[in-house]
C-alpha cells in the first residue's frame, strides 16, 4: 500500500497480438490489444498507444494513442479506425524518464530504409545517455527524450555486414543487445511479423500466449490447430480477459519471432561469462499482478511464501494478523499460517476516493486517512494486532493507520513488512523516490517504531526475500521451455539492487 501511496511506479507494460491462419482474420485483433492493455493498467496510467498491420506488403500501419486510462485513450470510435488489422503491438506508460505528454507515448513507429517498424518498450536503458550522442553522430535527430525512441533509432541503423535490400533483424536486434546490457522487453512489429526480446539479464518480464476458442480454453486437449492468434505480454494476467492459454516465457536475451504460422525462436544472445540473469525481485513483492505467472510460478504465492517467512524471521506476541488492503493480503495470509494466529480485516477501503477528485481544505486534511479507510472496530477492538505492509517508503502513509487503528480500540499495532528496507535507487525501469527521501537513509529509522507509532517494526531479510522467491523455481523449466547454448540462462537469479546497492552492470553516464 505505501508503494502506491509514495508513487512508486513500473515504467509501463507492452502487449502484442498476431491472428493466425488466413488473412484478413476474423479476429478482432484491436479488441483483443485493447483488453491487453485493460489487464497491464496497473504497470501504467499515464498514456496508451495502439498500432496495428495489415501485414501485406508492404504493409498499411494504422495507430491511436491518447493520454490517461485506457478507457479514455481509446473510445470506442478509435477503435474503428484500427479494425481492419491481422497484427499489432501496443502500450501502457508510467515515465520513468521522458516527460509525461503524448509525443512520448508508445508505441514509436519509424521509417526505415526498408519499410516501418514499431517498437513497444519496457524498461530503462542503463546507458542511454551514451546511444544519445551515438544515434546523433549518425545524423538522427531523436523528436522525445524518451530510451524508447533511442532504441527504435537503433534498430534503424543498419548494422554491419547486412546486405543493402535484406533486412536482417535478428542481426540488428543483436547489435542492439551489443549496445546496451539491460533493461529491456520488446516488441518489434516488422510487416507480418512481431519480435519478442528480452535483455540478456531477463530485467523486466515478457511472456507468450496462445488463442483458443472459448470453449477449448480451460480444456487440456485444445492442440495447436485450435490455435486462434499468438499474444505476447508483460505479464500472464492479460490472458484470461483475452481467451488465451499460457504458452511459455520469453527467456532472457531470446529473440522470438510471432508470424500466423506459430511461434519460433531464433537467437538466445548470452549475458557476459559467470553473469546471472538479473529479473526484478520487485514484480514479485509489489508490481505484478497477483494472478501472473513468472519463471513457472505464481505471484500470489511467491507473496505468500514471504509473509511465512516474515512469520519465521520476526515473531510477537499478538492476537490477530491482517493487512493495509490490499496489496500486501496475501503475505499478510502467508504470515497467519506460519504463526497460527487468525487473519482478519481491520480495515475497509474507500475505492472511490481519487487522489485528485477531492480538493484538500482543513476539514479533510483533519480527517486524514479516514477518507480512505474505515476501521472494521469489532474486529479488533481490545486485541494485539499484527499488520503487514509491502514496504515503508517515506513512513509518512502507515503513521496515520497505527493511530485510527489504536483510537477504534487496538490495544497494540506491530508492524511487519514483506520486504527488506529500499534504500537505493533503480535505474532500471522503475520510479523509487530519492535516496535522500527513503526513511531506511534517515535517522529515523534507528527508531522507526516510534516515528510512526507501532509498537514494533521488523522487516523481511534481503536473503529471506530471496529465498522465498527462489523456492519455487524448479531448475529444469528453463530446459523444457528451449534448448539454449547459453548455459548461464539455466542459473537462478534476481535483481535486489534496490535493496543492496548492487547492480547486474556497471552503470553508465
Amino acid at each position: 500500500m505505501e508503494f502506491e501511496e509514495s508513487g512508486i511506479g513500473e515504467e509501463c507494460g507492452v502487449f502484442g497480438c498476431v491472428a493466425a491462419g488466413e488473412w484478413p482474420t476474423q479476429l478482432e485483433v484491436a479488441q483483443v490489444l485493447t483488453l491487453g492493455l485493460v489487464a497491464l493498467q496497473h504497470r501504467g496510467q499515464e498514456s496508451a498507444g495502439i498500432v496495428t498491420s495489415n501485414g501485406a506488403n508492404p504493409p498499411t500501419y494504422t495507430s491511436h494513442k491518447g493520454m490517461g486510462l485506457v478507457s479514455t485513450a481509446f473510445p470506442p470510435e478509435s477503435l474503428l479506425k484500427l479494425r481492419y488489422g491481422n497484427l499489432g503491438i501496443c502500450h501502457t506508460r508510467y515515465s520513468t524518464t521522458g516527460i509525461s505528454e503524448l509525443q512520448n507515448c508508445q508505441p514509436f513507429v519509424v521509417d526505415t530504409l526498408h519499410g516501418k517498424i514499431a517498437v513497444a518498450h519496457n524498461g530503462e536503458l542503463v546507458n542511454a545517455q551514451a546511444l544519445r550522442k551515438k544515434v546523433m553522430r549518425h545524423g538522427v535527430g531523436l523528436s522525445t527524450c524518451s530510451d524508447s525512441e533511442l532504441i527504435t533509432q537503433l534498430l534503424a541503423l543498419n548494422p554491419p555486414m547486412e546486405e543493402q535490400d535484406a533486412p536482417d533483424w535478428v542481426a540488428r536486434i543483436k547489435n542492439l543487445m551489443t549496445e546496451t546490457p539491460t533493461s529491456y522487453s520488446l516488441l518489434v512489429m516488422f510487416k507480418d511479423v512481431i519480435y519478442a526480446v528480452r535483455d540478456p539479464y531477463g530485467n523486466r518480464p515478457l511472456c507468450i500466449g496462445r488463442l483458443v476458442p472459448i470453449s477449448k480454453l480451460h480444456s487440456p486437449g485444445a492442440g495447436e490447430e485450435d490455435t486462434e492468434g499468438w499474444v505476447v505480454s508483460s505479464e500472464s494476467c492479460s490472458f484470461q480477459s483475452i481467451g488465451a492459454k499460457y504458452y511459455r516465457e520469453v527467456l532472457p536475451g531470446e529473440i522470438v519471432q510471432i508470424s500466423k504460422h506459430g511461434v519460433k525462436s531464433l537467437s538466445v544472445v548470452p549475458r557476459p561469462e559467470g553473469d546471472l540473469p538479473a529479473f526484478c525481485i520487485f514484480e514479485y513483492v509489489y508490481f505484478a499482478r497477483p494472478d501472473s505467472i513468472f519463471e513457472g510460478q505464481m505471484v500470489y504465492t511467491v507473496r505468500q511464501r514471504c509473509g511465512r517467512q516474515l512469520a519465521i524471521e520476526a515473531p510477537t506476541d499478538a492476537d490477530v494478523v491482517s493487512t493495509v488492503p490490499e496489496s500486501a493480503t496475501p503475505a499478510a495470509l502467508g504470515y497467519a499460517q506460519q504463526s497460527g494466529l487468525p487473519y482478519i480485516e481491520v480495515l475497509c477501503k474507500n475505492r472511490y476516493v481519487g487522489r485528485t477528485f477531492i480538493q484538500p481544505n482543513t476539514r479533510l486534511r483533519q480527517l486524514g486517512v479516514a477518507k480512505k479507510f474505515g476501521a472494521l472496530t469489532d474486529n479488533f477492538a481490545g486485541k494485539r494486532v499484527v499488520l503487514i505492509d509491502d514496504s515503508i517508503v517515506r513512513g509518512n502513509t502507515i503513521s496515520p493507520i497505527i493511530k485510527l487503528l489504536k483510537e477504534a480500540g487496538a490495544t497494540e499495532v506491530h508492524i511487519r513488512v514483506a520486504s527488506p528496507p529500499l534504500r537505493f535507487p533503480c535505474y532500471m525501469g522503475i520510479n523509487i523516490p530519492t535516496k535522500e527521501e527513503l526513511i531506511a537513509n534517515k535517522p529515523e529509522f534507528q527508531d522507526i517504531a516510534g516515528y510512526i507509532g507501532a509498537d514494533s517494526v521488523q522487516y523481511l531479510t534481503v536473503e529471506g526475500l530471496l529465498s522465498a522467491v527462489q523456492y519455487g523455481i524448479a531448475s529444469h523449466q528453463e530446459d523444457k521451455m528451449i534448448s539454449s547454448s547459453n548455459k548461464s540462462s539455466k542459473t537462478v537469479g534476481h535483481c535486489a539492487a534496490c535493496l543492496t546497492g548492487k547492480y547486474p552492470v556497471e552503470l553508465e553516464w
